[in-house]
């Protein structure tokens, strides 16, 4: 600690070399009608404090130039919308500040009707009214403990729990992680994270880019039409544009690597542009040097690209090419001291996993009133896994093997059409070939020679079609019907599913929401290609099916201070259990790395999830702001044996509390304190059977209490400090990120040495000091 506060000592006394003219930048954007993404010629666009202010031209864009850097807050107002305030956005020396800013527009104007200005903090999706939020990255990478992971900014949020210091899990209202629909450019895309082995839903580094996402759709539940396949929730990513005008560059380097990215425009400016980025393992280029990072021979190596192109047209609208990927892989050397969160430490593991998607968009506004999107897409998703034994340090018997690939090419159209203000309609079809090449050997429990569980080389088409009409009585109600239907072709799998969500604004600060729906969710395709005597006895398998029922209220207590309140009902069927009574379901699936080769599985399980979620939100204003979420559930399943039990993900509680403050040092210098404190109930689990894992040589469990012990509750507590430099076209950041600042020792899993019945305990990560620093110019 004493290092940690000479460094900011010494960095507090750099700002004597920050000049004192304060650095000007350029804030400039496109306003568009939200329901049918037109631009909007003649908004005025403006920053109040400094009476500054634009129109915006034909194409909706305005530019706002010599902006101070620093926090301002933007104003836009257009004739027969609703007028906009976006609050304390920031502005810096070395790049230019980009906003794409949507506007609704007013059902009914009343003569010497007061104007209310909304702050715009809903969500991204126009059809999204219950358990939605927008996930604002910079808003978002202030937060502690984060990591520059958008999945761990947002388990910040209510009714979400993470509690897993290497994993990034999304774990919504007690549901599997495995339920959330990833989403990047309107394509469903595959788990976003670089070592995402086979079985797992998370990963301990993320593979998406803060530095090329702009502000996403982040749903909890009972989620509109246009989002389906899904039970848990869905994470709707967007990626930003290059800078059309300039030529920008950025170089990072922190805990997820080292980092390099440019944009800016193709051809003349004003146009094209394009945006790419690369990040390269921080750990694995260290030890290519042949210096110690403390992780022994275990080190893992990881790389990924993020890319983006936006080619407008005069008459054929916009297209888009997008690509994002990670290779990634690890080779676990066996030791006494190598038991970690990932292995246990008895065998040697050798682990590759390669993840991507690429794909092209076209955008078109057939008129101001109707406004079509196409996609088409290729994802890949690959795993590679080999398991030996070691004794006395040389390679043993191979204990099991891994050979997985997933290929799904993707196409899609969809239509918004606004009839007036009230009343707008929206359709989207898709289709999707899915792939799987896989071969899966392990030796079974009892067993001396590696028996092949699946061998399968298929494939299986997925068709999917929705349909939502949004009707606006006033600018106080909104109403969502619609359904979602798909076709699974393997099995002739068909489901339809009615959604309906509303929002009423009781008065200017408060509003109800609700949300009631069918959803479901297919199995992994792996599942279905379960082989058993040279037959897939899980074929036939239908969907995992739930009834989503949301209450909110909503009320601003303040100009910035908001409070929040849901309340839900979740009943789950047709959840995938085995035909002899027992205590498996496929609805803990994504609790642990491992994959459940269970055969001869039918639709009878059930689940039910219940709870209330509380945050008090103060936002950014004269740099002080906090974030306070409250998440009380109960999540409960049944197997075959009609026996209800906790779920895998019942933490029954979590609290986050999060508070930062910001200090303007000097002009162009900045410093700011995040703090957040964490605590989550306990994960449950099934106790070993110790005599009979001695006798039988495997790992062996007390079925019959399944998920019934419990430990001990999770706490962690982080601490981050940043500073800001803005030194003539260039902007510096730098912070040190506290996680874990007490080194609880929050448990992790429990192994047993299956020779001498010995339970040892694995831990999650102490103290862990990550440091980032980034130049932009």
């Amino acid at each position: 600690m004493k290092m940690i506060f000479a460094l900011c000592l010494s960095v507090l006394a750099a700002k004597n070399l920050v000049a004192q003219t304060l650095p000007k930048q350029t804030v400039k954007g496109v306003i568009t009608d939200k329901s049918t993404h037109f631009p909007l010629p003649g908004a005025a666009v403006s920053i109040p404090a400094l009476g500054k202010g634009a129109a915006t031209n034909e194409k909706g864009e305005f530019r706002l130039a010599d902006v101070p850097v620093g926090r301002h807050n933007i104003q836009v107002n257009m004739m027969g919308y609703e007028p906009v305030m976006l609050q304390m956005v920031e502005v810096n020396a070395g790049k230019e500040t980009v906003l794409e800013i949507p506007l609704t527009e007013t059902v009914i104007t009343l003569k010497g009707a007061e104007v209310t200005v909304k702050r715009g903090e809903g969500p991204v999706s126009p059809l999204a009214l219950a358990s939605a939020r927008q996930l604002n990255i910079e808003e978002g990478m202030r937060y502690a403990g984060t990591r520059n992971d958008p999945a761990r900014m947002a388990q910040n949020f209510a009714g979400v729990s993470g509690a897993n210091d290497g994993r990034n899990d999304i774990i919504i209202r007690g549901n599997s992680p495995a339920g959330v629909l990833w989403r990047a450019e309107g394509v469903d895309i595959p788990n976003p994270n670089h070592f995402s082995t086979f079985g797992a839903t998370g990963g301990p580094v993320t593979i998406l880019n803060t530095n090329t996402l702009r502000t996403s759709s982040f749903l909890t539940g009972a989620f509109p039409a246009d989002y389906g396949n899904a039970l848990a929730g869905a994470f709707d990513l967007r990626l930003r544009n290059g800078n059309k005008d300039r030529y920008e560059m950025l170089a990072q380097v922190g805990f997820n690597g080292f980092e390099a990215a440019v944009e800016g425009p193709i051809g003349k400016p004003g146009g094209a542009s394009f945006l790419v980025d690369y990040r390269y393992s921080l750990i694995a280029a260290v030890h290519a040097l042949g210096l110690s990072v403390g992780t022994g021979a275990t080190v893992p190596k990881y790389q990924d690209l993020t890319m983006k192109i936006n080619l407008p047209t005069k008459r054929a609208g916009t297209f888009g090419v997008f690509a994002m990927g990670g290779l990634s892989n690890i080779h676990f050397i066996p030791g006494e001291d190598s038991t970690d969160l990932y292995n246990s430490g008895k065998y040697e593991v050798l682990t590759t996993s390669n993840t991507g998607v690429a794909g092209l968009t076209h955008s078109f506004n057939f008129s101001p009133k109707t406004y079509g999107r196409a996609f088409a897409a290729i994802s890949a998703a690959e795993s590679k896994m080999d398991n030996f034994e070691n004794k006395d340090e040389i390679r043993g018997k191979r204990r099991m093997d891994l050979d997985y690939s997933l290929i799904r090419t993707s196409f899609g159209y969809r239509l918004d059409h606004k009839f007036n203000a009230r009343n707008q309609l929206s359709v989207g079809a898709s289709g999707e070939k899915m792939q799987l090449d896989m071969r899966n050997r392990r030796i079974k429990d009892g067993d001396d020679d590696l028996s092949e569980m699946v061998n399968a080389s298929n494939g299986a088409w997925l068709g999917k079609g929705w349909m939502n009409w949004q009707h606006r009585a006033g600018n106080d109600f909104t109403f969502n019907a619609g359904v979602y239907g798909q076709y699974f072709g393997l099995n002739d799998g068909f489901v339809a599913e009615p959604r309906l969500n509303m929002k009423y604004d009781l008065s200017k600060k408060q509003s109800l929401t609700l949300g009631l729906g069918l959803h479901s969710q297919l199995q992994q395709l792996e599942v279905y290609y379960n082989e058993t005597g040279g037959s897939l006895t899980n074929k036939d398998l239908a969907p995992t099916r739930a009834m989503h029922a949301v209450l909110g209220y909503d009320q601003l207590l303040g100009e910035r201070l908001r409070f929040k309140a849901e309340t839900y009902y979740q009943h789950i069927y047709d959840a995938p259990v085995e035909r002899a009574p027992s205590s498996f379901s496929l609805l803990n699936y994504g609790a642990d790395f491992g994959f459940p080769d269970k055969p001869n599985l039918f639709n009878n399980g059930t689940g039910r999830n219940y709870g209330l979620e509380l945050t008090l939100e103060k936002f950014l204003h004269k740099g002080f702001y906090f974030l306070f979420t409250q998440s009380l559930f109960d999540s409960k399943y049944q197997g075959s044996d009609k026996t209800w039990r906790n779920t895998a993900f019942n933490a029954q509680y979590v609290t986050n509390f999060l508070i930062g403050r910001e200090w303007t040092v000097k002009p162009g210098f900045s410093v700011g304190a995040d703090s957040k404190v964490s605590v989550a109930g306990g994960q449950w689990y099934t106790p070993f059977n110790e005599s009979a894992t001695v006798e039988k040589g495997y790992v062996v469990y007390q079925e019959d209490k399944a998920y019934s012990l419990r430990n001990d509750m999770y706490f962690r507590w982080d601490l981050k400090f940043s500073f800001t430099w803005e030194l003539g076209r260039t902007t510096q950041k730098f912070f040190i990120d506290l996680q874990n600042l007490t080194n609880r020792k929050n448990i992790y899993t429990r192994t047993i040495d299956t020779e001498t019945g010995v339970v040892k305990q694995v831990n999650q990560i102490g103290l862990f000091p990550n440091v980032n620093y980034q130049f932009t110019f």
